[in-house]
């Protein structure tokens, strides 16, 4: 009968591969069972939901930027309007960015000009703000360290070197040489730090001050005080500039005229240090 042949037919090829399977060898048999798992996984894999797939995508990228060697995120070059932090830190949306090769005086870094400290690290940021505060700039990411490192341009002009070009910040040899060369021209023209003493930033931060602080805090207290009783005098003939002591010869007849650029100072060390020398007795 048919039905008893559709029956037999179907029994007997799975004999027959029972038989096979037994006599085939046990390496042979794992290496079929191999590409039939391999097959499955590839039909799983077209079928997936593509939300699934993206977020394979992603961790592979993840994997990648891991096995570089670099931590945090994945690059990322960023634009946007500025907002000042700090004479070398900046933000863009809630991204913060800390200039690339450079290293601008701290807030609350003081340095002296004409023998007088002034707030070095206020007006680095303040320079900066002037620059780009409020403005569009693209930057392009250099490093990470808790936050983008990178190169930053207002109107296709590089913010990091036009910063150390203007005295507001030195270059960081310590990651880049890369602004030696607007260091050395602000330097040259006394521009910005360079007009009078300073500590550099990174020593700063390490506890590092002016050998000269102790006196000029003593000259900052005789100022307070009205006692600054050194006459810085120019001379009419040849412009050289002298300062009297009190009980020095011709002291009591010498007068300050400020519309000539004349002053008083509260101490030798001020004096010296804004360019006077010592009147000849």
């Amino acid at each position: 009968m048919k039905w008893i042949r559709w029956i037999a037919v179907p029994i007997a090829v799975f004999l027959g591969a029972l038989v096979l399977f037994a006599a085939m060898p046990r390496s042979s048999l794992i290496r079929v069972l191999d590409i039939a798992e391999h097959s499955l996984d590839s039909v799983t894999t077209l079928v997936r939901p593509a939300a699934d797939r993206t977020g394979d995508r992603a961790d592979r990228a993840a994997r990648r930027h891991s096995a570089s060697g670099r931590a945090g995120a994945l690059r990322a070059d960023v634009s946007g309007v500025a907002r000042v932090l700090d004479g070398d830190t900046i933000e863009i949306g809630s991204v913060r960015v800390r200039l690339w090769g450079v290293d601008a005086p701290e807030g609350k870094q003081e340095c002296l000009a004409q023998g007088r400290p002034w707030p070095c690290g206020q007006q680095a940021a303040q320079a900066l703000a002037e620059r780009i505060d409020g403005r569009r700039v693209a930057c392009e990411e250099r490093d990470r360290d808790g936050r983008i490192v990178a190169v930053c341009l207002h109107h296709g002009q590089d913010v990091n070197a036009w910063l150390v070009r203007q005295g507001w910040a030195l270059a960081f040899r310590r990651y880049s040489k890369a602004y030696v060369r607007e260091e050395s021209e602000a330097k040259s023209a006394r521009r910005g730090l360079w007009r009078g003493e300073f500590v550099q930033p990174w020593d700063w931060r390490r506890g590092k001050r002016l050998e000269s602080a102790g006196r000029h805090s003593g000259t900052v207290t005789a100022r307070n005080r009205g006692d600054c009783r050194i006459k810085g005098n120019i001379s009419r003939n040849s412009g050289r500039r002298w300062y009297h002591l009190p009980g020095d010869p011709g002291y009591a007849k010498t007068r300050i005229s400020t519309k000539h650029g004349e002053r008083r100072f509260c101490s030798e060390a001020e004096a010296r240090a804004a360019g006077w020398r010592r009147a000849r007795r």
